[in-house]
């Protein structure tokens, strides 16, 4: 086994598709020269040339345009935001033209194009430097958006994504890129290693609840379920990986075992990830409910700046522990 952090899977990942097809090329700001500033670029402009890894101006709607052209005339780009909240200046970009012109052309043209970055909430970057935007892309039709953890799943479903013909949305997280994980010898060593776009994966087994969580908090969901466990309670955890599509058999298999379900997510209540599995499972698995569903979520509030309220504003183990303990009916 060897140890890879989820900045060098994503960094492997980057560079093997890049070694494969001489069409891929990642663009976005300080990823030339700078390395990234995540240092998930490190090394790629000494080896493949500032043709293919090419520094660009603030303008994340210019450059986000320049790449969906790309895109559109056979090119393979990989669009690297600073963070996501950025990528509200090139919205229109990747709903009105990346996401929409393969259904408006009659599937003439297409645009394989990724759009990647830390997403979410870091560490005291304020309400405009915080946000989660898995529901809000996750709406779109014509995108798919993926958001692992681990870094096996980054590296595995980064290279589909950009393999794959379609726009893809590619969540990241700030606090998780220094994050370390096993990953076996014969994986790492597999330049075709890939993994399936729209797959959940279980990555715990349990009999008494179902927690749902992507991204950085499913490593809160794990560390939940392990307090769970040492009261009695086994919960089944569930790495949803993929956002759209949404892997919902997977879920309803769970909750068929369960019969309950928690979902956990960074982002705001309404109209959120959870807001979409808790209308799924009610329309898809409402008799094998023995509880509510119960969502755990970010406030619904822009985030605050001071540490003591940013940690009240984002969902934490011990809220995790308690919406189990109301779907499990136990007292506190």
């Amino acid at each position: 086994m060897a140890t890879l952090s989820v900045r060098e899977a994503l960094c492997t990942a980057i560079r093997e598709e890049m070694q494969n097809d001489s069409d891929v090329l990642i663009m976005g700001e300080e990823v030339a020269e700078y390395d990234g500033a995540y240092k998930v670029t490190k090394g790629l402009l000494k080896e493949f040339g500032e043709n293919r890894v090419v520094d660009t101006p603030i303008t994340e709607h210019g450059f986000a345009g320049l790449a969906v052209g790309a895109a559109f005339a056979g090119l393979k780009p990989i669009v690297e935001f600073m963070t996501f909240n950025f990528s509200m200046q090139a919205i229109d970009q990747i709903v009105n033209s990346a996401a929409k012109t393969n259904y408006m052309s009659g599937g003439q043209l297409g645009c394989p194009i990724v759009f990647r970055g830390p997403n979410g909430a870091a560490a005291r970057v304020t309400a405009q430097h915080s946000q989660c935007f898995a529901a809000w892309y996750s709406h779109i039709p014509g995108l798919k958006v993926i958001a692992p953890y681990f870094a096996s799943d980054c590296r595995g479903l980064l290279k589909a994504a950009i393999r794959d013909p379609n726009p893809v949305i590619f969540l990241e997280n700030e606090i998780a890129y220094g994050h370390e994980h096993e990953v076996s010898d014969s994986e790492l060593s597999n330049k075709d290693y890939l993994l399936e776009i729209g797959k959940a994966a279980v990555i715990r087994e349990g009999k008494d609840v179902t927690i749902t969580a992507f991204s950085l908090k499913l490593m809160d969901a794990l560390n939940a379920a392990d307090l769970l466990s040492s009261e009695g309670i086994e919960a089944e955890v569930i790495d949803l990986r993929t956002l759209r599509p949404l892997d919902t058999q997977t879920v309803i298999n769970s909750i068929q075992k369960t019969n309950r379900l928690v979902s956990v997510e960074e982002g705001w209540p309404f109209a959120g990830i959870g807001a979409e599995l808790s209308a799924v499972v009610m329309e898809q698995g409402f008799d094998y409910l023995d509880a509510p569903v119960i969502r755990v979520t970010g406030k619904d509030i822009p985030l605050p700046y001071a540490a003591n309220l940013e940690k009240k504003a984002l969902p934490q183990v011990e809220d995790i522990v308690e919406a189990v303990h109301q779907v499990c009916f136990r007292k506190k």
